[in-house]
């Protein structure tokens, strides 16, 4: 069953890492682009109930009330199933009593907040204008008004940044009390404000401590390392990213959204221009099996439990050890095989592209 993601592009401030398709929000170019973002839905959603519905950005909730209201009714037209996973990007900045009962109101059950740190250098260096107090008071918020499945981002291995304050940051996200958390190891893309101050990479062996720090600590409070960058406590881990992680198809709509339908993926443009003119698709591919056998290895392996050896065969009719090297990596001890899993071990995700690369 398909899932769909819906990219809002707009941001009250732009944060000095991000690389994602993006722009500071104006209302009334808002209201535009959703009435594109309706228009693409009709051309390409074909009419069949999803799984998931994914709101993200950008920064979904910069918009303003107005605009709300005019995305839900949008979304509103996309048939989920009775216990659809729907989730919503927020600020920390953002949020608001009034913002989360429009939420409420149209079924979304999933919040996902860019905390990304506590630590006020960190927060400066990525221009993110809240801090610790804002944190605790706006996600207290939420789950006051009825939001139990919360995910919060942390970035980690900043320039400058040590272990100590990675563990102030994993303590305090502890003190949460939520349910789901994402890591990420910051990367300096081309294109943001990091890479363009020529910022540098925090050292790879201070990454590795803390990447095993986090993996250590969140298992050790009872969260489940079920992606290389994803932890969830029992029973929530987000359903609408392991359609991603288990090579399922899903809509991407929206200003650079992605999307695998039909055996095609395809790129949205990032061209805001290109997109109020209908020109929506940047790029289309029809996939060949190869090309998919090997999405559904690189994909698969990013999940701690890894690849089912008799769906691969059942999905493919192919025997995945006749097309990848995988008694090579086994031998090497990179790759486990346990009843019907193909997986990588925990204390080799670290290294999980080199694997692939081995594999492949």
């Amino acid at each position: 069953m398909r899932g769909v993601y819906i990219h809002i592009p707009f941001c009250k401030n732009i944060c000095s890492y991000c690389d994602f398709c993006k722009f500071l929000y104006n209302e009334e170019w808002a209201n535009t682009y959703l009435d594109f973002l309706n228009q693409e839905i009709k051309e390409y959603y074909e009419g069949d109930k999803v799984k998931s519905v994914y709101i993200g950005g950008g920064t979904p909730s910069s918009l303003s009330i107005s605009n709300l209201n005019k995305l839900f009714e949008i979304v509103s037209h996309i048939r989920t199933i009775e216990d659809a996973e729907i989730t919503f990007e927020c600020n920390i900045n953002d949020i608001s009593l009034e913002l989360l009962e429009i939420l409420k109101n149209n079924n979304v059950n999933r919040l996902s907040i860019g905390v990304e740190s506590f630590n006020k250098k960190n927060l400066k260096l990525m221009n993110r204008n809240h801090n610790k107090k804002d944190i605790f008071e706006k996600i207290n918020l939420c789950k006051k008004s009825g939001f139990k499945n919360i995910n919060v981002d942390l970035i980690y291995a900043l320039p400058e940044e040590s272990l100590f304050t990675l563990k102030n940051d994993l303590n305090s996200i502890l003190k949460l009390g939520i349910t789901h958390i994402s890591t990420y190891s910051l990367i300096i893309e081309e294109h943001t404000v990091l890479h363009n101050n020529k910022t540098m990479p925090i050292d790879e062996l201070l990454d590795y401590k803390m990447y095993k720090h986090i993996c250590r600590k969140l298992k050790k409070k009872g969260f489940h390392h079920y992606e290389v960058s994803n932890f969830s406590l029992p029973g929530y881990e987000s359903k609408h990213n392991l359609i991603y992680w288990d090579n399922n198809e899903y809509y991407g709509f929206g200003l650079g959204a992605h999307g695998y339908i039909n055996e095609m993926r395809y790129e949205n443009t990032r061209n805001f221009n290109k997109y109020l003119n209908g020109q929506y698709r940047l790029n289309e591919l029809l996939v060949s099996t190869q090309e998919e056998m090997e999405n559904e290895v690189i994909l698969g392996l990013r999940k701690l439990d890894g690849i089912s050896i008799s769906e691969f065969h059942e999905r493919f009719k192919k025997d995945i050890f006749k097309v990848f090297k995988i008694d090579d990596a086994v031998n090497k001890k990179y790759l486990v095989i346990k009843d019907d899993k193909i997986y990588i071990p925990e204390d080799k995700i670290y290294v999980m592209n080199e694997i692939i690369n081995m594999i492949l």
